[in-house]
């Protein structure tokens, strides 16, 4: 995982060098920024596995589920965006590419965070127990006869 983390920031250094912009630091937010997507990523996926340990077998599956795909879409498509390697889709249709390659990362990158998101909040709702039904009440025993009836 540490090879990604610096071959994506390499990668970002050479690429912000390359530009138009010659002012370029290791403190500035642009250079940051993918460090922060990857660690942040990695830290979903802490934090979910953490919570799988304490939570029942469906809550702890889709809990997970969801915060790999989020962890895969912080860890390495958004640095890949902000690295430059993946064309962001314009919908003005400036491209220097395949405008079909854009927006397939671009739904892929959609559809991978969105389902993310919602796979990770539906799992810790489970895990709170938001989603539960209450119990059903015991049906009252009805009586057969009325309590002014004689038996006899």
């Amino acid at each position: 995982m540490l090879i990604i983390i610096a071959q994506t920031v390499r990668t970002w250094c050479k690429y912000r060098e390359m530009s138009n912009i010659g002012f370029f630091t290791l403190g500035s937010v642009e250079a940051v920024r993918p460090v922060f997507l990857i660690v942040m990523g990695i830290f979903l996926m802490l934090i979910a596995w953490r919570l799988a340990k304490t939570s029942g077998t469906w809550t702890s599956r889709i809990m997970v589920a969801g915060a790999l795909l989020l962890g895969f879409g912080y860890a390495v498509l958004l640095p890949l965006y902000e690295a430059g390697l993946i064309e962001k889709f314009s919908p003005n249709g400036h491209f220097h590419g395949n405008m079909a390659t854009a927006l397939a990362w671009h739904l892929t990158k959609m559809s991978v965070m969105n389902a993310g998101w919602f796979l990770f909040g539906i799992g810790l709702a489970m895990h709170a127990k938001i989603l539960t039904s209450p119990s059903p009440r015991p049906r009252a025993e009805t009586r057969v006869n009325s309590p002014h009836e004689s038996v006899a």
